[in-house]
């Protein structure tokens, strides 16, 4: 019987599938599923068992969670084909009998409206009708989301966004993980709902004052209209939906759709979340 992390070629799941060997889970227990399994293999040569998976083939989903227990469904990343792709996992894990299926959704799922929200919201509801064991892990923002951009911030003198004076509750990506191992590892946590997010939420205002207190440059928010913002980011090179999609999560942000509260990415992780001014310093420092 297994743990079996989806999606483990990307970042989140390699994070998950480390956090899990910290926790001192055998890796001959990790599945490390992915499509392209070449990237994993340094994974397997540490143990972990590796399996070719992707979310469009059923018969490679089904054989990726083989004597599973546990399985954490990270969301796919092709946004307009998640929700079928997260069904196909979904049903290989009721047939499987896992005793939890653990999925990584959106910030306040149930009540935000933004258009990146629609997919986790259907598979939340796809997920409730299954009868699968399942818990909800609602990943807020990652911090990277915005360090990634330092480089090229620090080059143009400013960020831009339509998410006016709203904050977000963003977390570090390790963070996420270690909460999500945090549920894979221990029982009782099937039926819940974990709001996850930073233990202080900040604006892009916020943001701005950060980049430039670690590089030392001066660093301005300009915010802009959505329509300016989207037709901004596809003029350097952003697909337009994607764009869209970009823009209506900032405008999310100043309605505080990623505005986290619980404290449960703390409890989870047992510790305080990486704050936004750690993980500047630290991209800053990388540069």
């Amino acid at each position: 019987m297994s743990i079996v992390i989806t999606g483990a070629t990307g970042q989140l799941g390699r994070h998950v599938i480390e956090a899990l060997l910290e926790r001192n889970v055998p890796a001959r227990e990790i599945v490390a599923a992915g499509r392209s399994v070449e990237k994993l293999a340094d994974l397997a040569g540490r143990g972990v068992q590796v399996r070719a998976m992707d979310y469009a083939d059923a018969s490679s989903v089904a054989g990726a969670l083989k004597g599973a227990r546990k399985v954490l469904l990270i969301s796919g990343s092709e946004v307009g084909r998640r929700v079928e792709q997260h069904r196909t996992v979904i049903e290989a894990a009721k047939a499987q009998g896992v005793e939890l299926l653990a999925y990584t959704s959106i910030a306040n799922a149930d009540s935000t409206g933004m258009k990146l929200a629609a997919e986790h919201q259907a598979t939340e509801a796809i997920l409730k009708e299954s009868g699968v064991p399942f818990v909800l892990l609602r990943n807020g923002w990652y911090l990277e989301n915005y360090t990634d951009q330092l480089p090229g911030t620090v080059a143009q003198g400013a960020l831009a966004g339509s998410a006016g004076d709203g904050k977000v509750s963003g977390a570090a990506r390790a963070d996420y993980a270690h909460a999500a191992a945090a549920v894979l590892v221990a029982e009782g946590h099937a039926g819940n709902v974990y709001e996850l997010g930073g233990d202080e939420a900040f604006s892009m205002a916020d943001l701005a004052a950060e980049f430039s207190a670690a590089t030392g440059k001066t660093i301005t928010y300009n915010d802009l209209p959505a329509q300016e913002y989207t037709g901004l980011l596809t003029g350097v090179g952003v697909p337009e939906t994607f764009a869209e999609i970009l823009a209506d999560s900032d405008l999310g942000i100043a309605r505080g759709d990623l505005l986290v509260s619980s404290g449960d990415l703390r409890r989870l992780i047992g510790r305080p979340a990486t704050s936004l001014a750690e993980a500047v310093r630290a991209a800053a420092a990388a540069v």
